[in-house]
């Protein structure tokens, strides 16, 4: 990316499953199918903040954990919706920042 600009989530998520390198031109339509730890979800939605439309931190991980679904990552061993909705229910508190 260009000085200054914030990468986009994909990559920031790709990072955490600690994948091998692969040659992008020769390797096509690889499954991220790693697990990640909320923190790690967290950490990459602390990254993204300035570039989300929510409000606050929490929004902006309901973004970042639809962004796990659709390239297939598990957080802690839950998929990203059941995450979602244990947020949404309290049981899981996200910090304000």
């Amino acid at each position: 990316p260009p000085a200054g600009a914030a990468p986009s989530a994909p990559p920031l998520f790709v990072k955490p499953p600690r994948e091998p390198v692969r040659d992008r031109k020769k390797v096509k339509n690889i499954k991220h199918d790693g697990d990640i730890t909320l923190d790690e979800v967290i950490d990459v939605a602390r990254k993204m903040r300035e570039r989300s439309m929510a409000r606050k931190l929490e929004g902006t991980v309901k973004e970042i954990l639809g962004t796990a679904r659709s390239l297939g990552c598990t957080i802690n061993g839950e998929t990203p919706a059941d995450t979602l909705e244990m947020i949404n229910d309290g049981d899981i508190v996200i910090p304000e920042n």
